[in-house]
């Protein structure tokens, strides 16, 4: 553990960040840029004392969890958090595990989508991130554990999830889901996409039969998509993805036809997120 050095890091990573980075209120009082000591303590979960014997070189060698939440509070890249972790004296995380730590540039992208349904998604499709009105369209996607926490899996073992789509659609999109997992299994077929197909096939003969058609394309797989609220009824929405390939995630966007009933419609999710 390089005590200076890790210091100067998280001093000159608060520094360079400014409140609205980070979802903060900037204040009428604040004289400087950057963070104060304790919101990057607030932001990771450790008392404010605790995170300022750490800039002062002072205390005990911080956990690996204590440099997670810090590399999650100041929106570190993965380069800066590996720089981080051998700063602090522990093997950076492996990089092939890094699908539950959403890259700075997409956290301020869906910042400012706060209005909008988006979600960040792992190649797994597992959510790992919502805005509130996309939770609002399409309910809690981040409250799952186990398996459950892949929508593919949800999608084929859990009745709950296709009220979402007209009952017409299920068959589209049931081979769209599998032909995206097929890609994550081609690219690592023991890793975690292997566990989910292995899951899969043990107990739904509906997967197992798409699975064996081989498909690597959907050419259905159009970006208008139909989609059921409990209140809001039928909505057709564009779902635009931006694509970071080096975290192997995607950012879903989901907007509707100006002056169409599913952009009206949008409009009274915002009331709905409101209420709720």
């Amino acid at each position: 553990m390089d005590r200076a050095l890790l210091a100067d890091f998280l001093r000159a990573r608060r520094e360079v960040l400014q409140p609205e980075d980070v979802g903060l209120p900037r204040g009428s009082r604040r004289r400087t840029g950057g963070l104060r000591r304790e919101e990057v303590a607030a932001l990771a979960g450790v008392s404010a004392d605790y995170y300022s014997r750490i800039e002062q070189q002072r205390g005990a060698m911080p956990s690996e969890q204590v440099l997670a939440a810090l590399a999650r509070g100041l929106h570190l890249s993965l380069s800066e958090r590996d720089h981080l972790f051998d700063l602090g004296g522990h093997p950076a995380p492996r990089r092939v595990l890094r699908d539950d730590h959403v890259s700075p540039t997409m956290m301020r992208i869906v910042e400012r989508l706060s209005d909008t349904p988006a979600l960040v998604m792992s190649r797994f499709n597992e959510t790992l991130l919502q805005t509130r009105p996309a939770v609002a369209l399409l309910g809690d996607y981040t409250r799952f554990s186990g398996m459950s926490r892949y929508l593919v899996y949800r999608w084929f073992t859990d009745p709950a999830q296709r009220e979402l789509y007209p009952p017409e659609d299920h068959a589209l999109r049931g081979r769209v889901f599998t032909v995206d997992l097929r890609a994550a299994y081609t690219a690592d077929p023991t890793g975690r996409a292997g566990e989910i197909v292995a899951a899969l096939l043990e107990v739904s003969p509906e997967f197992a039969g798409i699975w064996r058609l081989h498909e690597v394309d959907v050419t259905h797989h159009l970006d208008l998509k139909r989609y059921r609220h409990p209140e809001l009824g039928e909505m057709e929405l564009y779902c635009q993805r931006l694509v970071d390939p080096d975290q192997a995630q995607e950012l879903l966007v989901f907007s509707a036809k100006p002056g169409s009933p599913s952009y009206e419609k949008l409009q009274q999710l915002a009331a709905i997120v409101a209420r709720d």
